[in-house]
């Protein structure tokens, strides 16, 4: 099982200049880099400084001349807000510039504060149905001399210019839940990357079972890859790890929060939740942000993987974004490289 960086800029307040979270994001991506991990990921979001990431095109090319080793992923750009033309071009640009380490997650997006901004009148329904017309057209784009009358898009023969360095194309990876993704994924020869959110090693297995049954229903289609995402802390002492728990179900209810796109935003940030409110909240609680999630001391957080790596997952994604210090993720990824990742080295 190979081993990723899943992260963006955050914040709750404004605190802190958008400078220096770039320079903080930047430093970590640098350590996943310098560290050996397999590739850093980075997504796509609009309007929200709970998570700033605006273009991931844009901050690749940058970790492209920054990095050396890590492949370079879109975790995800949201397919709904993308024209094929402009996707293929800009991520073939992209591959050329990252010198063919660009692999490329889509998902069909999961707030309705940034659909309503960007496509009113969009739902969960609707964005799928895009991305399942997008990806096969940008993979006809890339070939070329693609024409497409669909039903979201329509255009004359058109070929990308540029083409992408990996040929065909850089891998795709799908952003899967329910089954149908899953099997869509599959059956269009893409990756797929789950995450079980807040939920427990029960969704974990649910996800692979999905994913397994999709494979069974494509038989002809070369098995993909299957990526887990988690919220993940290794911490240092027993106090540590109980402050991570509570950063992360503090981290959870602003998630909620947006999710639900209920609370007044002002500047780009959300109404702040008051303490009590937090710990009234048992689903998001500490002890099952603690249970749910990847988070505990160096033995601890190797065991739980293992068992992913059992189930048959090719990639654990160490989702660093938690509201917490810069300086606190920074001990724990690099106590996650140095005395986790070696346990799993062949």
């Amino acid at each position: 099982m190979k081993f990723s960086l899943f992260v963006h800029m955050e914040r709750l307040d404004a605190s802190q200049s958008h400078k220096s979270l770039y320079e903080e994001f930047v430093a970590l991506c640098e350590i996943a880099d310098k560290g050996g991990m397999h590739a850093i990921w980075t997504g796509e979001h609009h309007g929200m400084d709970f998570t700033i990431a605006p273009n991931p095109f844009v901050t690749i090319a940058d970790l492209a001349r920054r990095t050396s080793r890590a492949r370079l992923g879109t975790g995800t750009v949201i397919a709904p807000f993308w024209h094929p033309i402009k996707l293929a071009g800009e991520a073939a640009m992209t591959d050329i510039i990252c010198d063919g380490r660009l692999d490329i997650g889509i998902a069909r997006g999961a707030y309705s504060f940034e659909y309503e901004r960007l496509l009113p009148g969009l739902d969960a329904w609707g964005a799928g149905q895009r991305m399942r017309e997008l990806i096969p057209a940008v993979k006809g784009i890339w070939k070329g001399d693609y024409a497409h009358d669909g039903e979201f898009f329509k255009f004359p023969t058109t070929t990308s210019a540029p083409k992408p360095l990996q040929q065909p194309n850089p891998p795709i990876w799908v952003a899967a839940r329910d089954p149908n993704s899953h099997e869509f994924a599959v059956a269009n020869g893409c990756n797929v990357q789950v995450t079980p959110l807040w939920q427990g090693d029960d969704e974990v297995q649910s996800l692979m079972d999905r994913f397994n049954d999709a494979c069974a229903k494509n038989p002809d289609v070369e098995r993909p890859k299957i990526m887990l995402l988690r919220h993940t802390y290794v911490g240092s002492s027993e106090e540590d790890v109980a402050q991570a728990a509570h950063e992360l179900s503090v981290y959870y209810n602003y998630f909620f929060a947006w999710f639900k796109n209920e609370k007044p935003i002002r500047q780009g940030l959300i109404e702040r939740i008051p303490d009590e409110q937090i710990h009234a909240n048992a689903m998001l609680s500490d002890e099952v942000m603690r249970t749910n999630n990847v988070v505990g001391n160096v033995q601890t957080v190797i065991d739980r993987l293992k068992a992913y790596e059992a189930l048959g997952y090719d990639e654990y994604s160490f989702w660093i974004d938690t509201g917490m210090s810069f300086e606190r993720k920074k001990a724990s990824l690099e106590r996650f490289i140095a005395e986790v990742m070696p346990a799993f080295q062949e």
